[in-house]
């Protein structure tokens, strides 16, 4: 069997007899003289890559995503009989961290204070004495409601962090009922949750039923004091309403990891939006337990036993 690995991180995988481990590049095409392998392991490749071989490889057994959503896989041409299995764990902390110093900055007014820094200004509004709560903005994550919209494995890593700061924290998922000692809510349900949040965090994967789920709608529900942030795909938030709630001040703040068009082009007006964060896709990209993940699927394959995080298509 041949094994295909990417280059773009370190991989240590134990030797198995009968695997011929190949690396190739992951920033092109694989090229045809692998067309031949059986197992392809994929991260930091683009989609018009994926997509370029993905009816190619007529060998081909199994692809695995290093990446949390397999929307890239999915979409390919695969054949059915591949079986397409994904990241699904391997960005929990990194995303929940980042999520939390997204929070964070807006909460504490970490842009405000960058700016005042530009202006060599002592921003005397944001320091000094402050009341612990205010009616027209978050500032403390203590006795915040938060809701997490998509409450996966990532969801639930994040939940007991803002529970440490304070923060009341419900899930919201297609499915409700209680995980990991949070209460979740069905999507359904979703409108009347959003009156009472103060930070709604998103981390929703692409899908036809999530394209655009947080709409002018759902922003409408939310207190003129909440914050919004997305850290799942940007495909899942209507970004012009999103800009338009900003400007009417309906909503306080927001951070877009994500956006429906990456690089955000130049021109784009999410530049520009008040009060809102940008960064560039940075909460995942190290995926941590990636070999352990891989290893573990090719005994699977090998055994002819399931695999870990098979994608439904």
């Amino acid at each position: 069997m041949k094994l295909l690995l990417p280059d773009s991180l370190p991989l240590s995988l134990p030797h198995t007899d009968g695997v011929d481990v190949v690396t190739y590049e992951a920033a092109r095409p694989v090229p045809a003289e692998h067309f031949n392998a059986e197992a392809l392991v994929i991260w930091g490749s683009s989609r018009t890559d994926i997509d370029s071989v993905s009816d190619l490889m007529p060998r081909l057994r199994w692809v695995q995503t290093l990446s949390a959503g397999s929307d890239a896989v999915v979409s390919a041409r695969f054949p059915h009989d591949v079986i397409l299995t994904s990241g699904n764990g391997l960005h929990n902390r990194t995303v929940s961290e980042h999520t939390l110093a997204l929070i964070l900055a807006l909460v504490r007014r970490l842009p405000d204070a960058a700016a005042a820094q530009q202006e060599r200004r002592w921003a005397r509004e944001l320091g000094g004495v402050q009341p612990l709560h205010r009616d027209d903005m978050v500032t403390s994550l203590l006795g915040a409601n938060v809701l997490v919209w998509g409450f996966g494995s990532i969801g639930q890593t994040l939940a007991p962090l803002l529970q440490m700061l304070g923060a009341n924290v419900r899930g919201v998922a297609r499915t409700p009922g209680v995980r990991a000692g949070i209460t979740v809510v069905g999507d359904r349900d979703i409108e009347s949750e959003l009156h009472q949040t103060d930070v709604l965090v998103m981390i929703l994967p692409s899908a036809p039923e999530t394209n655009r789920a947080l709409d002018a709608k759902l922003l409408a529900a939310l207190p003129a004091r909440a914050l919004v942030v997305n850290v799942g795909r940007g495909s899942t938030v209507d970004e012009d309403a999103l800009k338009a709630a900003l400007a009417a001040g309906d909503i306080s703040g927001a951070a877009l990891d994500v956006t429906s068009h990456e690089p955000l082009p130049s021109d784009s007006p999410l530049w520009t939006a008040e009060r809102l964060i940008l960064t560039p896709h940075a909460a995942g990209g190290r995926p941590i337990g990636a070999s352990s993940l891989i290893a573990t699927n090719l005994t699977a394959l090998i055994e002819g036993k399931p695999l870990k995080n098979v994608v439904a298509r």
